[in-house]
């Protein structure tokens, strides 16, 4: 059984995400990911064709990663208790993951979308729409279809709950336990009694 190869996709993409805490997306160049992993610029090559290439792989993995525990909270319980464990996980989920959150606090376009293979943007558009319908569900479920419904509770899942993340990323600060316990009140006081149909 030969050994694993020692500097493969996942390795790679590690070193590119620290290159990305510390200089931002704008530092991840090809050379600068093969030197920062001492690795031959071959191996980057023969694993991503391109910097796009490099740059989709190292979104879509934290995305994918993100969303895999984001999705598994919209489950069968009364709709506000999915919108309290969904804002929770994105703080938890952005403590337990420090490198891919500070991925995923940057906007897909500073890691230049509109250049990454038509494959990877399709994986980004699927990704999305799942979260779009997920959140289109849970306000469908509080008895509200209407777009500005849908956009608040995106706001009270998502929004609000990256917000105080990026506050303490920003500062260079842990993102301590209570925070999760403050996104979860922040979803609850935008989402309940809101003209007595969000409850």
């Amino acid at each position: 059984m030969g050994r694993p190869p020692q500097h493969d996709i996942d390795s790679l993409l590690d070193t590119a995400a620290r290159l990305v805490i510390d200089a931002g997306p704008r530092s991840v160049t090809m050379s600068a990911v093969a030197r920062a992993a001492g690795a031959p610029s071959g191996s980057v090559y023969h694993r991503f064709p391109s910097r796009p290439a490099l740059l989709a792989a190292l979104w879509l993995r934290a995305l994918d990663r993100f969303h895999a525990g984001f999705l598994h909270t919209f489950g069968d319980e009364p709709p506000l208790d999915i919108a309290r464990a969904a804002a929770r996980q994105v703080v938890a989920w952005c403590r337990a993951n420090p490198h891919d959150a500070a991925i995923l606090l940057y906007n897909a376009a500073d890691f230049e979308e509109a250049e990454w293979p038509a494959q990877a943007r399709e994986h980004l558009r699927r990704g999305n729409r799942s979260v779009a319908r997920a959140i289109r569900d849970l306000a469908a479920g509080m008895g509200c279809d209407s777009a500005a419904d849908q956009e608040l509770v995106r706001i009270a899942v998502v929004d609000v709950p990256y917000s105080v993340v990026r506050r303490y990323y920003r500062s260079g600060k842990r993102i301590p336990r209570y925070a999760e316990d403050l996104a979860e009140e922040s979803a609850v006081a935008l989402l309940r009694d809101r003209n007595g149909r969000l409850t």
